[in-house]
């Protein structure tokens, strides 16, 4: 009774894998709902490979679609896809579980992607031998010889089985995940012939859930399968593919696309012809305008030499300032030979506050000749005082001449000191005439 309802299911019909007893298809004429040509790939795919997408796109079967459907119809097709296969392999009790992009859009609301266009489903390598023996060929089933190869080399077969719709040629990709023995992280790694691999614990044992509205099942560690294939950003990532997830309503919502019209070009107003009195009030505006401009500039330019001329009285009074503070510090002896300490708390004026260049030319000029005319009144200064110092030491000397003379003839006039003199030096004393002896 299970199996009858299975082939009773109205436009379906799956493919999965069987003993290479002996190479025939399913009875494409008994089974496809539409009069077109086989629009598969057949004829240009290469001789190896056994399931022939359509021409026209990669996730339809060309023997039952000429043309894809629209977006509504494709998800509600692929809703009643996955019912039908979760439903079936639950009545014949094989063990299946979703993975990839299905897994992902269980993850966000229980359903599938909305622009994703075929589903992803794996089984175990028991339950693709049990499907092979004992559900190959029959009206839903479709052989293919090369489920048993367990290497990943045949990269044309990497899919084991499929879930056809004949209706619309919509389909579901049935993967086996298989033990690999040689695997070098040891034991309990299992691994698909498209190129995943799992540790038996990141998939056994499986969780029971809901998708979209039937009971399924779901790898135990699917939140580190799903990291692992689409990084931790695709769990949380709410706007992707022209679609935003509304938290309230737990659904994908289409984003509308806004088209910008192309502009139209603007015709070019032509303004009406101007009055003579309009002119000459233009004429009138215009030069009132342009002596306006002329004043501001004047006054600009006063301005400026103002300030220039402010300017440079400053520097002369600093000039003037320096050369008696340079004065006072030559008359008087230095105290301490240590520098002056720098005031730290002085400021440095800023850049905005400097003079025009013109006015710094002005100011630099001004203070070179005081600065000169300073240097010049310090060598003065210091002649003059050299002068003095010459004429001091020159009266000094004269002065120690002068007591040395006067000294001299004093001694000569003390009778005492005659002996310090000549022998034959005669002094007179009064009326009397001695004579040295």
């Amino acid at each position: 009774m299970r199996i009858s309802w299975i082939i009773t299911l109205p436009g379906l019909w799956s493919a999965t894998s069987a003993l290479a007893i002996q190479k025939r298809d399913a009875d494409f004429y008994s089974v496809r709902t539409k009069s077109h040509k086989d629009m598969s790939g057949r004829r240009g795919d290469p001789s190896g490979k056994y399931f022939h997408e359509s021409v026209f796109h990669p996730h339809y079967d060309g023997r039952f679609a000429d043309k894809q459907l629209g977006y509504r119809e494709r998800r509600q097709a692929l809703s009643n896809l996955i019912q039908t296969y979760l439903a079936t392999f639950s009545d014949i009790g094989v063990e299946t579980w979703l993975m990839h992009g299905t897994l992902l859009g269980w993850w966000w609301n229980r359903k599938i992607l909305p622009w994703d266009s075929d589903s992803d489903v794996q089984v175990s390598e028991d339950s693709m031998h049990f499907l092979a023996s004992y559900y190959n060929m029959t009206v839903f089933h479709y052989k293919n010889s090369t489920y048993s190869r367990r290497e990943q080399s045949d990269k044309l077969n990497v899919i084991d089985a499929r879930w056809v719709d004949t209706t619309s040629g919509l389909f579901i990709d049935i993967t086996t995940a298989r033990y690999n023995y040689t695997h070098p992280a040891g034991e309990g790694m299992m691994s698909c012939k498209d190129g995943h691999e799992y540790r038996d614990t990141y998939i056994f044992p499986l969780r029971d859930t809901f998708f979209e509205g039937v009971p399924a099942k779901i790898p135990f560690a699917y939140k580190e399968i799903l990291e692992a294939e689409y990084h931790e950003k695709s769990l949380t990532l709410t706007d992707f593919e022209g679609h935003h997830f509304d938290d309230d309503k737990m659904e994908w919502i289409p984003v509308k696309q806004e088209i910008q019209k192309p502009m139209e070009p603007q015709k070019e107003v032509q303004p009406p012809p101007k009055t003579e009195a309009q002119k000459a009030e233009e004429t009138k505006q215009a030069a009132e305008n342009a002596n306006k401009v002329e004043e501001a500039k004047e006054k600009e330019k006063a301005k400026k030499l103002e300030e220039a001329q402010k300017a440079t009285e400053e520097a002369k009074e600093k000039a003037k300032q320096k050369a008696a503070q340079e004065a006072q510090q030559n008359d008087t002896p230095p105290v301490s030979k240590q520098p002056a300490k720098k005031d730290t708390h002085q400021t440095q004026p800023h850049d905005a506050s400097k003079p025009p260049p013109a006015q710094r030319a002005a100011e630099k000029k001004i203070f070179t000749a005081a600065e000169k005319k300073a240097n010049r009144v310090q060598k003065a200064e210091e002649k003059r005082k050299q002068d003095e110092q010459k004429a001091a030491d020159k009266r000094k000397k004269n002065e120690n001449k002068m007591k040395e003379e006067a000294e001299k003839g004093r001694y000569n006039q003390s009778p005492l000191s005659r002996n310090l003199f000549s022998n034959n030096f005669c002094i007179n004393l009064g009326h009397q005439k001695d004579a040295d002896v």
